[in-house]
């Protein structure tokens, strides 16, 4: 089983829902997890309603920091907008998605930066069966 780490800043919007696109895709296959360099502690209300409405309950996720990683190795590090920012990680594989904070958007701004990381996660997942990147 591949695993992979979704790494934001504040570990509330973009690699939690990261994670949840994984789990929902990932089909048992791929052990994903989410983390912040600066964790705010809290899931934001918008990124559980956007996920919601997918079918997904992100009330489940905690915010939670890098530190847990500490030693760890992964087989992918994924970071969004914090740089390399995880260098306790240890990954096989690092990938830097730019991806805009959705924190501060519209509903529909927040819908579209969700529906982007879902196509860059299932962009991901392909990789990781040995196939290609689909289209």
């Amino acid at each position: 089983m591949k695993s992979v780490l979704f790494v934001c800043v504040e570990n509330s919007n973009r690699s939690q829902m990261a994670e949840a696109f994984a789990r929902m895709h990932g089909g048992g296959r791929v052990e994903s997890a989410s983390a912040g360099s600066r964790p705010s502690g809290r899931i934001n209300p918008k990124a559980v309603d956007a996920m919601r409405e997918l079918g997904y309950d992100l009330t489940a996720h905690v915010s939670k920091g890098l530190d847990s990683f500490e030693g760890k190795q992964v087989d992918v590090a994924v970071t969004m907008g914090c740089g390399d920012a995880c260098p306790l990680v240890h990954a096989v594989r690092r990938e830097e998605w730019q991806i805009p904070d959705p924190r501060d958007m519209s509903p529909e701004e927040f819908r579209d930066v969700r529906d982007l990381i879902e196509r860059k996660v299932l962009d991901l997942l392909a990789t990781l069966d040995g196939g290609t990147t689909r289209a």
